[in-house]
C-alpha cells in the first residue's frame, strides 16, 4: 500500500517548504509507481493562503481526520497566530493512535506548544526563528540541523532543506538509488546531510575571509545576552586589542564594538517580531543595560522604538493574547 503523508497548512504557511517537501514524493512515485500519496489539510477544510498569497486548496478540514502515519504541520512567520485548544487536543488524539508528528519551518511551534515535544526530542526550526523558540520552550533540545528524524518526531527547517529531510526518509524506505535519482531530477549537486548548516557560512555571510575575524564573529553570536569586552574578544582568539580593531577596520569598514552592537540589535528585532517577550526580557536577553539604554539604541538603528516597531510589524501574538481579544471582541458583540 501507498504510504500517506498529511501535511496541515496553517495561513501563512511557508510555500517553498510545502512544496519542497512534496515535490520529491512525486518524482519517487514516478520512478517506482505509487509508493506515497500526501492529503492536505486545513484548519476548517478552507483552501489556505501561503505566505506568498498563493491559495492551496485543502482535502478536508482537522475535524474530519482521525489517523494519520506521518503528519507535517507546515506554518510561516506567524506559527501561533491560528493555534486554539481544539488544534492541540487533535494533534494529541493523533500522537496517541501512533501518528508520527512533524513540522516543517516553524510548525515545530505548534507541536511545543501542544505539548508534544519533549526533553528527548532533537528539534529544529527555521534560523530565522531559532531564537524565539529557545526563549519560548527553553527546556526543549533545539538545534540548527537542516532537519531532525526521531522515533516519533520529524522537524525541518523548511525552504529547500525540506527536499534533504524526504530524500533522507526516501532513502531509508526504499534505498540511496532511488533517493539519489530523485535529487538528480531536482537539479541537486548532493544530498546534504541533516547536520549541514542552514545558513551560509559566516565567511559567505560577511565577505571575508581572515580565519581570525570569521572565529570572532562566531564568538560574538554565541554571547548575546552577557557581551564579552573588546579585550575579552581579542584573548579569545589570540590576538591584540588593536590587532582586532585592525582587522574589523580593514575586512568590514567598522569597529568591533559597533559590529557588536548590530548584531544584539538584529537579535532584538528578531525577538520583538516572533516571540511575545516583554521588551524588558528582550532587552535581558540582548545584553543591554537598561530598558532605556536598548530603546535609544534602537530607535537610531531601526527608526523607531521597539514598542512601536512591535505595532508596526504586527509582531509576535500568543495564544492567551489571542484567546483575550476575542473574548473582548465577544462581549463588545452582546453589548451591542
Amino acid at each position: 500500500m501507498p504510504e500517506e503523508i498529511s501535511f496541515l497548512l496553517l495561513p501563512g504557511f511557508s510555500a517553498i517548504g510545502f512544496m519542497s517537501a512534496v515535490e520529491p514524493l512525486r518524482v519517487a512515485n514516478r520512478f517506482r509507481g505509487e509508493l506515497y500519496r500526501w492529503r492536505i489539510l486545513s484548519l476548517d477544510g478552507a483552501p489556505v493562503a501561503a505566505s506568498n498569497g498563493i491559495s492551496i486548496n485543502a482535502d478536508a478540514a482537522i475535524d474530519g481526520v482521525s489517523d494519520a502515519r506521518l503528519l507535517f504541520v507546515v506554518a510561516g512567520f506567524e506559527p501561533l497566530a491560528c493555534y486554539t485548544r481544539e488544534l492541540a487536543v487533535w494533534l494529541k488524539r493523533l500522537e496517541r493512535a501512533g501518528a508520527t508528528l512533524g513540522g516543517i519551518d516553524t510548525g515545530s511551534f505548534v507541536l511545543a506548544e501542544a505539548g508534544l515535544l519533549g526533553d528527548e526530542d532533537n528539534v529544529t526550526v527555521h534560523w530565522e526563528a531559532l531564537s524565539a523558540f529557545r526563549e519560548r520552550y527553553p527546556s526543549l533540545n533545539a538545534s540548527q540541523e537542516l532537519f531532525e528524524i526521531g522515533a516519533r518526531r520529524i522537524t525541518c527547517a523548511g525552504g529547500t532543506a525540506s527536499i534533504d529531510m524526504m530524500l533522507d526518509l526516501i532513502g531509508r524506505e526504499h534505498g540511496a538509488a532511488l533517493a539519489s535519482a530523485v535529487s538528480e531530477q531536482f537539479v541537486v549537486s548532493r544530498i546534504r546531510q541533516r547536520s549541514d548548516h542552514q545558513r551560509m557560512e559566516i565567511a559567505a555571510r560577511y565577505g571575508v575571509h581572515n580565519r581570525k575575524l570569521i572565529q570572532v564573529i562566531g564568538v560574538m553570536e554565541q554571547h548575546m545576552e552577557e557581551p564579552l569586552t573588546p579585550d575579552r574578544l581579542a584573548q579569545e582568539i589570540g590576538v591584540t586589542r588593536r590587532q582586532l580593531e585592525r582587522l574589523f577596520c580593514a575586512s568590514l569598514k567598522d569597529t568591533p564594538t559597533h559590529f557588536y552592537l548590530q548584531l544584539r540589535l538584529s537579535r532584538a528585532r528578531e525577538l520583538l517580531q516572533q516571540t511575545d517577550m516583554s521588551i524588558t526580557s528582550i532587552c535581558v536577553a540582548c545584553g543591554f543595560e537598561s530598558p532605556s539604554h536598548f530603546s535609544r539604541t534602537y530607535r537610531a538603528r531601526f527608526g523607531a522604538s521597539p514598542r512601536s516597531d512591535r505595532q508596526v510589524t504586527g509582531g509576535f501574538v500568543s495564544p492567551k493574547a489571542l484567546i483575550s481579544a476575542h473574548a473582548a471582541e465577544l462581549s463588545q458583540i452582546r453589548q451591542q
